[in-house]
């Protein structure tokens, strides 16, 4: 089973330490910042780190979040998780520091709706797809531009046969393939 499509380096610059703070400062969490974000939760404390920010403690997050405009930028963050970035209320309710129920109504209070199971997993998969179908034509690209398929599989923490799998998918032209012996004519000649 091969792991999810690693970040691009693209991806993850896109994510600048001050937007990370701007996020923090504005009452997000560290774990909501590393689900919206797609790092790890030690790349996102870094990159606030790199930022000057200065970090809360959890009963300084709990207090912001009582003031009715910080409950109100809460609200709207988690309502921007849960649509555009596809958390389950779950994840919302975990990075919240809250319970499921709470993020709900939170998700509410901002003007969101509530999805069915179903429908969350439909978005997420499409999202899935699309980092697919993204992964492949950069992989195509970088073929055709003259990279080798075990080169690609390296960079991708893919196995060949995965990189080969991507590419056909991707209806790349490939390359003839290198003969690294005798021709086969030889063994005939006498």
């Amino acid at each position: 089973m091969n792991p999810r499509p690693p970040v691009t380096s693209d991806a993850s610059q896109a994510v600048t330490p001050e937007t990370l703070r701007k996020e923090y400062e504005a009452g997000a969490t560290v774990d909501e910042l590393v689900t919206v974000s797609g790092l790890s939760y030690g790349t996102v404390l870094n990159r606030l780190h790199d930022a000057g920010t200065v970090m809360r403690t959890s009963w300084q997050t709990r207090r912001m979040r009582h003031d009715p405009q910080a409950r109100k930028r809460l609200a709207a963050h988690l309502r921007t998780l849960y649509e555009q970035h596809g958390a389950a209320l779950t994840e919302l309710a975990a990075g919240a520091g809250e319970t499921r129920r709470a993020a709900r109504r939170l998700l509410i209070e901002a003007g969101g709706s509530v999805r069915t199971t179903q429908q969350t997993l439909r978005m997420r998969s499409a999202a899935r797809a699309a980092e697919r179908h993204k992964l492949a034509l950069s992989l195509r690209a970088r073929y055709e531009a003259g990279a080798s398929v075990p080169d690609l599989a390296e960079d991708c923490n893919y196995s060949v046969a995965t990189v080969y799998r991507i590419l056909h998918q991707a209806k790349t032209g490939m390359r003839p393939q290198h003969r690294h012996g005798p021709p086969h004519d030889e063994g005939r000649r006498q």
